[in-house]
């Protein structure tokens, strides 16, 4: 299945657009299952159960997973109608998540700061709009030592097909290594729906920087 464009958060529209996606269920990104990315990096035991953060976690699968592997999670998102759906998933697996309704680009919740992030295409839309605002929620919700890890679009997809906003790995290395350190990089494939191979990704874990 082919993935679609995601529509872009920092325009005045970006919420409107967000929820008509989510409320006609045109969601080529949510597979319903968690990410395997991020569940080989919690096997690898480079974080432990700790304060979490999920930014722009649209219906809530990769949250929920979080908490049912002990994470204490607050997620946000942009679009009303996919809170309320991760409001559900949660109480339907009957664990607690805090989810927020809010712009990752300009939060307007008070969070005190986070020990592990992990953004599953968030940043490869913000930071075609505003990346001073992402980078200031980054700043803000992440302490010294936090690992962040990071899925985005992959600028070395060969194919035309539409998909995630694709990013270089110097761009990434450039826009994020201020605030922090790369612990590696590395290509590997999205998952669309149905468990079928998705476009070309960068996965990065980083490390927030003293």
């Amino acid at each position: 299945m082919e993935s679609k464009p995601e529509p872009a958060p920092g325009h005045t529209d970006a919420k409107v657009r967000w929820e008509n996606r989510y409320q006609t269920g045109d969601l080529p990104w949510d597979t319903g299952r968690p990410s395997a990315e991020l569940a080989a990096v919690l096997d690898s035991g480079v974080t432990q159960p700790c304060r979490a953060l999920e930014l722009g976690c649209g219906t809530g699968t990769n949250a929920v997973y979080l908490a049912q592997r002990g994470f204490s999670v607050t997620a946000v998102d942009l679009s009303a109608a996919a809170i309320a759906r991760a409001q559900s998933r949660a109480r339907d697996e009957r664990v607690v998540v805090d989810f927020l309704v809010d712009d990752v680009c300009d939060l307007q919740a008070s969070l005190e700061p986070f020990d592990f992030v992990f953004d599953r295409g968030c940043y490869h839309c913000a930071r075609r709009d505003n990346l001073p605002g992402f980078l200031a929620t980054l700043e803000r919700a992440t302490r010294p030592g936090a690992k962040y890890l990071l899925l985005a679009g992959n600028a070395n997809e060969q194919t035309e097909a539409p998909g995630p906003p694709r990013v270089q790995e110097h761009e990434i290395r450039a826009e994020l290594g201020g605030l922090f350190s790369v612990d590696w990089v590395r290509p590997f494939r999205f998952e669309d729906p149905g468990g079928l191979e998705g476009p070309l990704g960068w996965a990065c874990l980083l490390t927030r920087r003293g």
